[in-house]
């Protein structure tokens, strides 16, 4: 009997070219576009603090760049690592958000844990990066291990 698999491996495997393999995914909140960062003051410190994060810690690289390219989201994504591309997808339907070669994501650096979320950036053959969020450390080790 075949095993069942979740909705986001579903969404994760969708669209793939034939002979194209799936390395790692999983949830996560791009930084750009990611609410609720907090700093110690109500919720001016939210505002804040949100303001931070999107302005200083989401992205580096100008307007041409592989970083800049991505388009605004909102809330979490499915990012995928194939042999062929990395890419965020739509987490239920696996709707292709935002997608490059795998040959332009250098490597994955883990950052200082925010609260409850692990923090993380994919650094780029341009050398620009672009932050995410998630909930597990063991996403960010499977992306690490995929782009390594």
């Amino acid at each position: 009997m075949p095993e069942a698999i979740s909705v986001h491996q579903q969404s994760a495997l969708s669209q793939l070219a034939p002979g194209e393999q799936l390395l790692a995914y999983g949830i996560v909140v791009p930084v750009k576009s990611a609410e609720g960062i907090k700093v110690k003051h109500g919720r001016l410190g939210g505002m804040l603090g949100d303001h931070l994060m999107h302005r200083y810690g989401a992205q580096s690289g100008g307007a041409q760049s592989i970083a800049a390219a991505m388009p605004p989201a909102s809330g979490a994504l499915l990012m995928r690592v194939t042999d062929q591309r990395v890419g965020l997808v739509g987490p239920m339907d696996g709707t292709p958000v935002w997608e490059i070669p795998r040959a332009w994501a250098a490597r994955v650096e883990r950052r200082p844990r925010l609260q409850l979320m692990a923090r993380f950036r994919v650094h780029y053959a341009d050398g620009t990066w672009l932050a995410f969020l998630t909930a597990r450390r063991r996403t960010i080790e499977a992306f690490t291990t995929a782009l390594s």
